[in-house]
Protein backbone atom coordinates (compact mmCIF):
# COMPACT_ATOMS: atom_id res chain seq x y z
CA UNK A 1 0.00 0.00 0.00
CA UNK A 2 1.40 3.35 -0.97
CA UNK A 3 1.91 6.08 1.35
CA UNK A 4 0.55 9.65 0.74
CA UNK A 5 3.03 11.79 1.66
CA UNK A 6 0.96 15.06 1.95
CA UNK A 7 0.18 14.38 5.58
CA UNK A 8 2.58 11.04 6.26
CA UNK A 9 -0.59 8.75 6.72
CA UNK A 10 -1.56 5.69 4.50
CA UNK A 11 -3.95 6.17 1.69
CA UNK A 12 -7.36 4.38 3.04
CA UNK A 13 -9.02 4.45 -0.78
CA UNK A 14 -8.41 0.26 -0.67
CA UNK A 15 -7.87 -2.30 1.47
CA UNK A 16 -5.47 -4.14 1.44
CA UNK A 17 -3.85 -7.60 2.47
CA UNK A 18 -0.39 -8.75 3.73
CA UNK A 19 2.45 -8.03 2.61
CA UNK A 20 2.81 -3.97 2.58
CA UNK A 21 2.96 -2.50 -0.73
CA UNK A 22 5.02 0.18 0.54
CA UNK A 23 8.45 1.51 -0.22
CA UNK A 24 10.84 0.33 2.71
CA UNK A 25 14.21 0.67 3.91
CA UNK A 26 16.78 -2.45 2.83
CA UNK A 27 16.51 -5.05 4.92
CA UNK A 28 19.03 -8.33 5.88
CA UNK A 29 18.36 -11.36 4.16
CA UNK A 30 15.24 -12.40 5.38
CA UNK A 31 15.27 -14.96 8.40
CA UNK A 32 13.03 -18.21 8.33
CA UNK A 33 11.87 -21.05 11.07
CA UNK A 34 10.21 -23.91 10.79
CA UNK A 35 9.17 -25.99 13.19
CA UNK A 36 10.37 -29.71 13.76
CA UNK A 37 6.57 -30.92 13.17
CA UNK A 38 5.32 -28.72 10.16
CA UNK A 39 2.17 -30.54 10.18
CA UNK A 40 -0.22 -29.50 11.81
CA UNK A 41 -0.96 -29.78 15.27
CA UNK A 42 -4.30 -31.09 17.22
CA UNK A 43 -4.34 -28.80 19.67
CA UNK A 44 -8.19 -27.18 19.03
CA UNK A 45 -8.46 -23.68 18.85
CA UNK A 46 -10.16 -22.60 22.21
CA UNK A 47 -13.71 -21.25 22.58
CA UNK A 48 -12.30 -17.99 24.08
CA UNK A 49 -10.47 -17.50 21.33
CA UNK A 50 -12.72 -17.95 18.53
CA UNK A 51 -14.80 -15.16 20.50
CA UNK A 52 -11.82 -12.81 19.56
CA UNK A 53 -12.23 -13.15 15.75
CA UNK A 54 -12.64 -9.64 15.67
CA UNK A 55 -9.93 -8.02 18.68
CA UNK A 56 -6.07 -6.90 18.02
CA UNK A 57 -3.84 -6.07 20.03
CA UNK A 58 -1.75 -2.72 19.19
CA UNK A 59 1.28 -2.40 21.35
CA UNK A 60 3.74 0.65 20.63
CA UNK A 61 6.88 0.37 22.15
CA UNK A 62 9.79 3.26 22.75
CA UNK A 63 13.10 1.97 21.68
CA UNK A 64 15.95 4.07 23.06
CA UNK A 65 18.08 3.51 20.30
CA UNK A 66 17.78 4.28 16.37
CA UNK A 67 16.66 0.82 14.62
CA UNK A 68 18.92 -1.78 14.11
CA UNK A 69 16.83 -4.21 11.61
CA UNK A 70 19.02 -7.11 10.73
CA UNK A 71 20.05 -7.01 14.80
CA UNK A 72 16.03 -6.65 15.38
CA UNK A 73 14.74 -9.53 12.62
CA UNK A 74 17.31 -11.80 13.99
CA UNK A 75 16.05 -11.45 17.39
CA UNK A 76 12.43 -11.90 16.34
CA UNK A 77 13.66 -15.01 14.55
CA UNK A 78 15.64 -16.35 17.41
CA UNK A 79 12.90 -15.70 20.52
CA UNK A 80 9.65 -16.33 18.45
CA UNK A 81 10.64 -19.75 17.84
CA UNK A 82 9.68 -20.42 21.33
CA UNK A 83 6.25 -19.65 21.03
CA UNK A 84 3.96 -21.94 19.09
CA UNK A 85 1.04 -19.17 18.72
CA UNK A 86 3.72 -17.29 16.62
CA UNK A 87 3.96 -20.45 14.45
CA UNK A 88 0.51 -21.29 13.96
CA UNK A 89 -3.03 -20.15 11.88
CA UNK A 90 -6.73 -21.56 12.26
CA UNK A 91 -7.60 -24.07 10.26
CA UNK A 92 -11.22 -26.21 10.06
CA UNK A 93 -10.36 -29.35 11.64
CA UNK A 94 -13.23 -31.04 9.17
CA UNK A 95 -15.64 -31.39 11.52
CA UNK A 96 -19.25 -31.10 10.93
CA UNK A 97 -19.58 -28.20 13.90
CA UNK A 98 -16.72 -26.01 11.94
CA UNK A 99 -14.33 -26.44 14.61
CA UNK A 100 -10.93 -24.91 14.75
CA UNK A 101 -7.53 -25.85 15.37
CA UNK A 102 -4.07 -24.39 15.47
CA UNK A 103 -1.97 -25.73 12.28
CA UNK A 104 1.90 -25.00 12.41
CA UNK A 105 3.03 -23.36 9.93
CA UNK A 106 6.79 -22.41 7.93
CA UNK A 107 7.41 -18.65 9.13
CA UNK A 108 9.25 -16.08 7.03
CA UNK A 109 10.07 -13.14 9.26
CA UNK A 110 10.24 -10.88 6.88
CA UNK A 111 6.66 -11.31 5.74
CA UNK A 112 6.20 -9.56 9.33
CA UNK A 113 7.89 -6.67 9.16
CA UNK A 114 7.03 -3.46 8.17
CA UNK A 115 9.29 -0.83 7.82
CA UNK A 116 7.07 2.02 5.80
CA UNK A 117 8.35 5.23 4.34
CA UNK A 118 6.52 8.20 5.58
CA UNK A 119 7.01 11.78 4.58
CA UNK A 120 10.13 13.10 6.12
CA UNK A 121 8.47 16.70 5.81
CA UNK A 122 5.45 15.51 8.33
CA UNK A 123 8.13 13.49 10.52
CA UNK A 124 10.10 16.54 10.96
CA UNK A 125 6.93 18.61 11.88
CA UNK A 126 5.19 16.43 14.19
CA UNK A 127 6.87 13.17 15.23
CA UNK A 128 4.34 12.02 17.47
CA UNK A 129 1.48 12.72 15.34
CA UNK A 130 2.76 10.49 12.70
CA UNK A 131 3.58 7.63 15.09
CA UNK A 132 0.15 7.97 16.47
CA UNK A 133 -1.44 8.76 12.77
CA UNK A 134 -0.12 5.51 11.64
CA UNK A 135 -0.67 3.54 14.41
CA UNK A 136 -4.48 4.59 13.78
CA UNK A 137 -4.44 3.53 9.56
CA UNK A 138 -3.51 -0.11 10.71
CA UNK A 139 -6.61 -0.70 12.41
CA UNK A 140 -8.25 -0.59 8.63
CA UNK A 141 -5.59 -2.82 7.22
CA UNK A 142 -6.80 -6.14 7.07
CA UNK A 143 -4.86 -9.61 8.06
CA UNK A 144 -3.48 -12.35 5.79
CA UNK A 145 -4.62 -15.45 7.74
CA UNK A 146 -2.91 -17.97 5.67
CA UNK A 147 0.00 -16.48 7.90
CA UNK A 148 0.52 -16.09 11.57
CA UNK A 149 -1.15 -13.30 12.54
CA UNK A 150 1.73 -10.34 13.71
CA UNK A 151 3.45 -8.05 12.30
CA UNK A 152 5.95 -5.84 13.67
CA UNK A 153 5.96 -1.95 12.20
CA UNK A 154 8.88 0.23 12.56
CA UNK A 155 9.67 3.57 12.40
CA UNK A 156 12.35 4.57 12.40
CA UNK A 157 12.85 8.60 13.60
CA UNK A 158 12.71 10.30 16.72
CA UNK A 159 10.04 11.64 19.09
CA UNK A 160 9.42 13.08 22.38
CA UNK A 161 9.73 9.63 23.99
CA UNK A 162 12.24 7.57 21.86
CA UNK A 163 14.81 7.13 19.11
CA UNK A 164 12.77 5.10 17.62
CA UNK A 165 9.42 3.43 18.05
CA UNK A 166 7.82 -0.01 16.96
CA UNK A 167 4.79 -1.23 16.82
CA UNK A 168 3.31 -4.83 17.24
CA UNK A 169 -0.43 -5.62 15.93
CA UNK A 170 -1.05 -9.13 17.35
CA UNK A 171 -4.53 -10.96 16.34
CA UNK A 172 -6.39 -11.55 20.22
CA UNK A 173 -6.79 -15.15 19.44
CA UNK A 174 -2.99 -15.70 19.43
CA UNK A 175 -3.06 -14.61 23.13
CA UNK A 176 -4.43 -12.22 26.06
CA UNK A 177 -2.32 -9.49 27.91
CA UNK A 178 -0.47 -12.25 30.00
CA UNK A 179 0.49 -14.45 27.63
CA UNK A 180 2.14 -11.43 25.52
CA UNK A 181 3.80 -9.58 28.70
CA UNK A 182 5.30 -13.30 29.42
CA UNK A 183 6.78 -13.48 25.77
CA UNK A 184 8.09 -9.60 26.37
CA UNK A 185 9.77 -10.92 30.06
CA UNK A 186 11.27 -14.51 28.16
CA UNK A 187 12.34 -12.35 24.98
CA UNK A 188 13.89 -9.22 27.09
CA UNK A 189 17.08 -8.47 28.77
CA UNK A 190 18.17 -6.48 31.67
CA UNK A 191 19.56 -3.35 30.49
CA UNK A 192 21.99 -3.55 33.74
CA UNK A 193 22.66 -7.53 33.01
CA UNK A 194 22.40 -8.66 28.73
CA UNK A 195 22.88 -12.11 30.54
CA UNK A 196 19.55 -12.35 32.54
CA UNK A 197 16.00 -11.93 32.35
CA UNK A 198 14.75 -8.24 33.47
CA UNK A 199 13.74 -8.39 37.29
CA UNK A 200 9.83 -10.03 37.70
CA UNK A 201 7.56 -7.58 39.34
CA UNK A 202 5.80 -7.99 42.75
CA UNK A 203 2.61 -9.63 41.78
CA UNK A 204 -0.98 -8.73 43.44
CA UNK A 205 -2.31 -11.12 46.44
CA UNK A 206 -5.68 -12.65 45.44
CA UNK A 207 -7.63 -12.11 49.09
CA UNK A 208 -10.99 -13.70 48.55
CA UNK A 209 -11.98 -16.55 50.89
CA UNK A 210 -10.99 -19.34 48.69
CA UNK A 211 -7.70 -18.18 48.77
CA UNK A 212 -7.69 -17.83 52.49
CA UNK A 213 -6.24 -20.59 54.77
CA UNK A 214 -8.89 -22.29 57.10
CA UNK A 215 -7.95 -20.73 60.71
CA UNK A 216 -6.63 -23.85 62.58
CA UNK A 217 -5.78 -22.70 66.26
CA UNK A 218 -7.38 -18.88 66.42
CA UNK A 219 -10.11 -20.09 68.23
CA UNK A 220 -13.94 -20.44 67.32
CA UNK A 221 -14.74 -16.63 66.66
CA UNK A 222 -12.23 -16.69 64.06
CA UNK A 223 -13.50 -20.03 62.38
CA UNK A 224 -17.23 -18.20 62.44
CA UNK A 225 -15.34 -15.60 60.75
CA UNK A 226 -13.75 -17.57 57.95
CA UNK A 227 -17.21 -19.69 57.65
CA UNK A 228 -18.48 -16.04 57.15
CA UNK A 229 -16.51 -14.83 54.64
CA UNK A 230 -17.88 -18.02 52.42
CA UNK A 231 -21.34 -17.12 52.45
CA UNK A 232 -20.56 -13.54 51.89
CA UNK A 233 -18.57 -14.96 48.49
CA UNK A 234 -21.05 -16.89 47.67
CA UNK A 235 -23.87 -14.18 47.67
CA UNK A 236 -21.82 -11.44 46.04
CA UNK A 237 -21.30 -13.66 43.71
CA UNK A 238 -24.92 -14.63 43.05
CA UNK A 239 -25.64 -11.28 42.80
CA UNK A 240 -22.78 -10.66 40.30
CA UNK A 241 -23.76 -13.60 38.31
CA UNK A 242 -27.15 -12.21 37.77
CA UNK A 243 -26.52 -8.37 36.80
CA UNK A 244 -24.12 -10.05 34.30
CA UNK A 245 -27.08 -12.23 33.06
CA UNK A 246 -29.19 -8.63 33.16
CA UNK A 247 -26.91 -7.06 30.71
CA UNK A 248 -26.23 -9.41 28.49
CA UNK A 249 -30.30 -9.54 28.21
CA UNK A 250 -31.73 -6.39 28.75
CA UNK A 251 -29.81 -4.11 31.31
CA UNK A 252 -27.88 -1.05 29.63
CA UNK A 253 -25.74 1.82 30.72
CA UNK A 254 -27.49 5.25 30.11
CA UNK A 255 -26.50 6.78 26.54
CA UNK A 256 -23.92 9.93 27.25
CA UNK A 257 -21.56 11.51 25.51
CA UNK A 258 -19.30 8.43 25.78
CA UNK A 259 -21.51 5.66 23.95
CA UNK A 260 -22.02 5.38 20.63
CA UNK A 261 -25.90 6.88 19.19
CA UNK A 262 -26.38 3.35 17.23
CA UNK A 263 -24.87 0.18 18.85
CA UNK A 264 -25.89 -2.07 15.11
CA UNK A 265 -22.98 -0.04 13.58
CA UNK A 266 -19.19 -0.78 14.05
CA UNK A 267 -16.85 1.81 13.35
CA UNK A 268 -13.78 0.77 12.32
CA UNK A 269 -11.89 4.29 13.68
CA UNK A 270 -9.48 4.01 16.60
CA UNK A 271 -7.05 6.09 18.03
CA UNK A 272 -3.71 5.14 20.31
CA UNK A 273 -3.02 8.05 22.41
CA UNK A 274 -1.28 8.02 26.34
CA UNK A 275 0.64 9.82 28.95
CA UNK A 276 2.95 8.48 31.41
CA UNK A 277 2.41 8.95 35.24
CA UNK A 278 4.86 8.50 37.85
CA UNK A 279 4.66 4.97 39.95
CA UNK A 280 6.27 6.62 42.64
CA UNK A 281 3.66 8.84 42.61
CA UNK A 282 1.01 6.69 42.47
CA UNK A 283 2.23 4.67 45.37
CA UNK A 284 2.48 7.79 47.24
CA UNK A 285 -1.05 7.94 47.24
CA UNK A 286 -1.88 4.57 47.66
CA UNK A 287 -0.12 5.08 51.21
CA UNK A 288 -1.61 7.88 52.00
CA UNK A 289 -4.89 6.97 52.33
CA UNK A 290 -4.53 2.99 52.64
CA UNK A 291 -5.30 1.61 49.43
CA UNK A 292 -3.74 -0.48 46.69
CA UNK A 293 -2.50 0.62 43.28
CA UNK A 294 -5.81 -0.55 41.67
CA UNK A 295 -7.62 1.55 43.64
CA UNK A 296 -5.57 4.36 43.07
CA UNK A 297 -6.20 4.34 38.93
CA UNK A 298 -9.82 3.31 39.19
CA UNK A 299 -10.31 6.70 41.35
CA UNK A 300 -8.21 8.70 38.62
CA UNK A 301 -10.00 7.25 35.97
CA UNK A 302 -13.65 8.19 37.31
CA UNK A 303 -12.14 11.74 38.03
CA UNK A 304 -11.19 12.29 34.68
CA UNK A 305 -14.36 10.87 33.00
CA UNK A 306 -16.35 13.04 35.46
CA UNK A 307 -13.76 16.00 34.76
CA UNK A 308 -14.36 15.38 30.90
CA UNK A 309 -17.77 14.78 31.06
CA UNK A 310 -19.34 18.20 32.86
CA UNK A 311 -17.08 20.40 30.96
CA UNK A 312 -18.25 18.61 27.57
CA UNK A 313 -22.23 18.13 28.43
CA UNK A 314 -21.92 21.36 30.68
CA UNK A 315 -24.64 19.82 33.01
CA UNK A 316 -25.21 20.55 36.02
CA UNK A 317 -22.56 19.32 38.82
CA UNK A 318 -25.00 17.76 41.10
CA UNK A 319 -25.62 15.15 38.81
CA UNK A 320 -24.51 11.82 39.22
CA UNK A 321 -25.18 8.73 36.33
CA UNK A 322 -23.03 5.05 36.78
CA UNK A 323 -21.25 3.81 33.55
CA UNK A 324 -20.27 0.25 33.24
CA UNK A 325 -16.95 -1.00 32.41
CA UNK A 326 -16.11 -5.05 31.18
CA UNK A 327 -12.64 -5.51 33.08
CA UNK A 328 -10.98 -8.40 31.49
CA UNK A 329 -9.44 -10.34 34.17
CA UNK A 330 -6.38 -13.46 33.90
CA UNK A 331 -7.22 -16.29 35.67
CA UNK A 332 -4.09 -17.98 36.19
CA UNK A 333 -2.71 -17.82 39.80
CA UNK A 334 -0.70 -14.80 40.36
CA UNK A 335 2.87 -17.02 40.43
CA UNK A 336 2.01 -18.41 36.98
CA UNK A 337 4.09 -15.38 34.87
CA UNK A 338 7.26 -17.07 36.95
CA UNK A 339 6.72 -19.95 36.28
CA UNK A 340 5.90 -19.73 32.59
CA UNK A 341 9.16 -17.91 32.19
CA UNK A 342 11.20 -20.09 33.38
CA UNK A 343 9.32 -23.29 31.45
CA UNK A 344 9.99 -21.08 28.27
CA UNK A 345 14.05 -20.43 29.40
CA UNK A 346 14.06 -24.51 30.26
CA UNK A 347 12.90 -25.33 26.46
CA UNK A 348 9.34 -26.25 28.04
CA UNK A 349 7.10 -23.97 25.81
CA UNK A 350 4.44 -25.89 25.35
CA UNK A 351 3.62 -26.38 28.75
CA UNK A 352 3.00 -22.68 29.14
CA UNK A 353 -0.55 -21.54 29.65
CA UNK A 354 -1.05 -19.46 26.22
CA UNK A 355 -3.76 -17.78 24.64
CA UNK A 356 -6.75 -16.22 26.09
CA UNK A 357 -7.45 -17.15 30.14
CA UNK A 358 -9.84 -15.00 30.79
CA UNK A 359 -13.14 -13.81 33.32
CA UNK A 360 -14.88 -10.63 33.27
CA UNK A 361 -15.96 -8.24 35.96
CA UNK A 362 -18.88 -5.52 35.28
CA UNK A 363 -16.73 -2.71 36.94
CA UNK A 364 -18.83 0.55 37.64
CA UNK A 365 -17.31 4.04 37.27
CA UNK A 366 -19.52 6.69 39.27
CA UNK A 367 -19.21 10.07 37.26
CA UNK A 368 -19.66 12.97 39.82
CA UNK A 369 -18.28 16.53 41.26
CA UNK A 370 -16.73 16.06 44.12
CA UNK A 371 -15.06 19.06 45.80
CA UNK A 372 -12.99 16.28 47.40
CA UNK A 373 -10.23 14.65 44.69
CA UNK A 374 -9.83 11.44 46.99
CA UNK A 375 -13.51 10.97 47.29
CA UNK A 376 -13.16 9.16 43.84
CA UNK A 377 -10.39 7.10 45.32
CA UNK A 378 -12.02 6.17 48.54
CA UNK A 379 -15.27 5.25 46.21
CA UNK A 380 -12.93 3.03 44.08
CA UNK A 381 -11.56 1.23 46.76
CA UNK A 382 -14.89 0.10 47.93
CA UNK A 383 -16.34 -1.11 44.56
CA UNK A 384 -13.11 -2.92 44.32
CA UNK A 385 -13.31 -4.50 47.72
CA UNK A 386 -16.79 -5.78 46.96
CA UNK A 387 -14.83 -7.24 43.68
CA UNK A 388 -12.91 -9.13 45.61
CA UNK A 389 -15.16 -10.79 47.59
CA UNK A 390 -16.70 -12.44 44.49
CA UNK A 391 -16.10 -15.22 42.24
CA UNK A 392 -17.90 -13.43 38.87
CA UNK A 393 -14.91 -13.66 36.91
CA UNK A 394 -14.73 -17.33 37.07
CA UNK A 395 -18.28 -17.61 36.82
CA UNK A 396 -18.74 -15.41 33.68
CA UNK A 397 -15.88 -17.55 31.92
CA UNK A 398 -18.04 -20.64 33.03
CA UNK A 399 -20.94 -19.29 31.74
CA UNK A 400 -19.65 -18.02 28.56
CA UNK A 401 -17.75 -21.28 27.28
CA UNK A 402 -20.81 -23.55 28.14
CA UNK A 403 -23.32 -21.53 26.31
CA UNK A 404 -20.82 -21.72 23.27
CA UNK A 405 -20.07 -25.41 23.79
CA UNK A 406 -23.94 -26.20 24.28
CA UNK A 407 -25.66 -23.75 21.18
CA UNK A 408 -22.58 -22.82 19.15
CA UNK A 409 -20.83 -19.59 18.27
CA UNK A 410 -23.97 -17.66 17.55
CA UNK A 411 -24.82 -18.26 21.47
CA UNK A 412 -21.28 -17.34 22.23
CA UNK A 413 -21.08 -14.36 20.46
CA UNK A 414 -24.29 -13.27 21.30
CA UNK A 415 -23.06 -13.01 25.03
CA UNK A 416 -19.91 -11.20 24.29
CA UNK A 417 -20.82 -8.92 22.12
CA UNK A 418 -24.25 -7.84 24.39
CA UNK A 419 -21.74 -7.44 27.25
CA UNK A 420 -19.79 -5.10 25.27
CA UNK A 421 -22.42 -2.77 23.42
CA UNK A 422 -24.48 -2.52 27.08
CA UNK A 423 -21.58 -1.61 28.78
CA UNK A 424 -19.82 1.86 28.16
CA UNK A 425 -16.47 0.84 28.29
CA UNK A 426 -13.62 -1.52 28.41
CA UNK A 427 -10.64 -1.00 31.19
CA UNK A 428 -7.42 -3.20 31.62
CA UNK A 429 -4.44 -2.95 33.71
CA UNK A 430 -1.01 -5.54 32.92
CA UNK A 431 2.11 -5.34 35.00
CA UNK A 432 5.40 -4.89 32.70
CA UNK A 433 9.07 -5.40 33.95
CA UNK A 434 10.38 -3.37 36.71
CA UNK A 435 13.85 -2.47 35.38
CA UNK A 436 14.63 -1.03 31.92
CA UNK A 437 15.10 -3.93 29.77
CA UNK A 438 16.20 -4.33 26.29
CA UNK A 439 14.10 -6.07 23.34
CA UNK A 440 15.76 -7.55 20.42
CA UNK A 441 18.87 -5.73 21.25
CA UNK A 442 17.11 -2.73 21.40
CA UNK A 443 16.29 -0.71 24.91
CA UNK A 444 12.76 0.00 25.67
CA UNK A 445 11.78 3.48 26.87
CA UNK A 446 7.90 2.83 27.22
CA UNK A 447 5.23 0.14 26.42
CA UNK A 448 1.81 0.84 25.32
CA UNK A 449 -1.19 -1.55 24.78
CA UNK A 450 -4.01 -0.44 23.09
CA UNK A 451 -6.97 -2.88 21.35
CA UNK A 452 -9.55 -2.28 18.45
CA UNK A 453 -12.54 -4.33 17.23
CA UNK A 454 -14.23 -3.94 20.60
CA UNK A 455 -17.83 -1.66 20.48
CA UNK A 456 -16.89 0.64 22.92
CA UNK A 457 -15.98 4.00 22.04
CA UNK A 458 -13.32 3.79 25.12
CA UNK A 459 -10.92 1.55 25.96
CA UNK A 460 -8.50 2.61 28.94
CA UNK A 461 -5.11 0.50 29.74
CA UNK A 462 -2.89 1.03 32.24
CA UNK A 463 0.74 -0.92 32.19
CA UNK A 464 3.56 -0.38 34.40
CA UNK A 465 7.53 -0.38 33.20
CA UNK A 466 10.06 0.86 35.62
CA UNK A 467 8.84 3.77 37.68
CA UNK A 468 6.08 4.17 35.18
CA UNK A 469 2.38 3.71 34.49
CA UNK A 470 1.30 4.34 30.96
CA UNK A 471 -2.29 5.26 30.49
CA UNK A 472 -3.18 4.50 27.21
CA UNK A 473 -6.43 5.35 25.68
CA UNK A 474 -7.77 3.43 22.40
CA UNK A 475 -11.17 6.28 21.24
CA UNK A 476 -13.47 5.99 18.59
CA UNK A 477 -12.48 9.83 17.46
CA UNK A 478 -16.01 10.23 16.13
CA UNK A 479 -17.14 10.06 19.51
CA UNK A 480 -14.21 11.65 21.07
CA UNK A 481 -12.95 14.16 18.18
CA UNK A 482 -11.47 15.97 21.58
CA UNK A 483 -9.94 12.80 22.80
CA UNK A 484 -6.47 15.01 23.72
CA UNK A 485 -9.02 16.80 26.04
CA UNK A 486 -9.94 13.79 27.52
CA UNK A 487 -6.03 12.39 27.48
CA UNK A 488 -5.13 15.83 29.59
CA UNK A 489 -7.63 15.29 32.40
CA UNK A 490 -6.49 12.20 33.13
CA UNK A 491 -3.16 14.23 33.96
CA UNK A 492 -4.81 16.68 35.35
CA UNK A 493 -7.37 14.94 37.94
CA UNK A 494 -4.63 12.44 39.14
CA UNK A 495 -2.75 15.52 39.64
CA UNK A 496 -5.61 16.87 41.55
CA UNK A 497 -5.31 13.86 43.65
CA UNK A 498 -1.95 13.45 44.30
CA UNK A 499 -1.81 17.50 45.71
CA UNK A 500 -4.69 16.56 48.20
CA UNK A 501 -2.95 13.40 49.40
CA UNK A 502 0.13 15.62 50.00
CA UNK A 503 -1.78 17.65 52.49
CA UNK A 504 -2.69 14.71 54.73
Amino acid sequence: MDMDGSNGCPSTAAPRSRPLSIRTKPRAPSAEWTTEDSTADKEPVTPTARLMEDLYIVVTMGLGSPLNLPVFSAGIATQLTRYPRFQSIQVADGSKDGNRRWARVKVKVDDHIIVPALDPVAVEADADQVVEDYAASLVRLPMDASRPLWEFHFLDFPTSEASSTVVLLVHHSLGDGMSLMTLVFASARSVADPTRLPAMPKQPERTAAIYMPRPRSAGALAFLGWVWSYFVLAWNTMVDVAFFAATVLFLRDPKTSFSHSDDTVFNPRRRFVHLSLSLDDVKFIKNAINCTVNDVLVGATSAALSQYYFRKTGNTITEKICLRSVLPVNLRATTSLQKYVDLIESGKSGDVGWGNQLGYIILPFHVAMHDDPLVYVRKAKKTLDRKKRSLEMVFTCMISELFLKLFGMKAGAFIFRRMFTNTSMLFSNVIGPAEPTEFCGHPITFIAPGLYGAPQALIVHYTSYCNTIKVTLSIDDEIFPDYSQLLDDFAVSFGHIKDVASGL
